[in-house]
């Protein structure tokens, strides 16, 4: 990487298949003190060590059967925030990383994909602003 900025600069979240994803989420509110949000999950504040603005991580279980995140087979999802997704993508492909021909626009920001070489996927975030990144919605469809 000859950047002299990080690609990435966060935990955007963390994201997991359970057999019972509203049971769990009551479990850890219950029992941990997270907070849920209405669609099952968690938005958790913190900030940016290199610019101190407000950021957040989101924990989220997903159903058994989600089919999200295809095209790896693995139990779990990682989301890292980005400052420029387009770049951040760019730079993946000329160094020959999986970088899918996927991505997402939504009010939380936008999302781009690559499979790590034990094929997890890796969704990367750029937040549309913070404000967006702290509303109470899901990508889980």
């Amino acid at each position: 990487m000859s950047d002299s900025k990080p690609r990435v600069h966060g935990l955007g979240g963390v994201f997991f298949k359970a057999d019972d994803p509203a049971a769990l989420s009551q479990w850890y509110a219950d029992h941990l003190g997270i907070p849920m949000e209405g669609w099952g999950g968690a938005v958790l504040p913190w900030n940016r060590v290199d610019t101190g603005e407000r950021a957040c991580t989101v924990w989220s279980p997903f159903s058994a059967d989600t089919r999200y995140f295809e095209p790896s087979t693995k139990p779990f999802m990682l989301n890292f925030r980005v400052d420029d997704l387009d770049a951040t993508l760019a730079a993946l492909r000329a160094e020959g990383c999986n970088v899918l021909d996927r991505g997402e626009d939504s009010e939380q920001g936008r999302f781009g994909y690559v499979v790590d070489p034990e094929g997890h996927l890796i969704e990367l975030w750029q937040p549309r602003s913070e404000a967006s990144a702290f509303s109470s919605s899901s990508t889980e469809a």
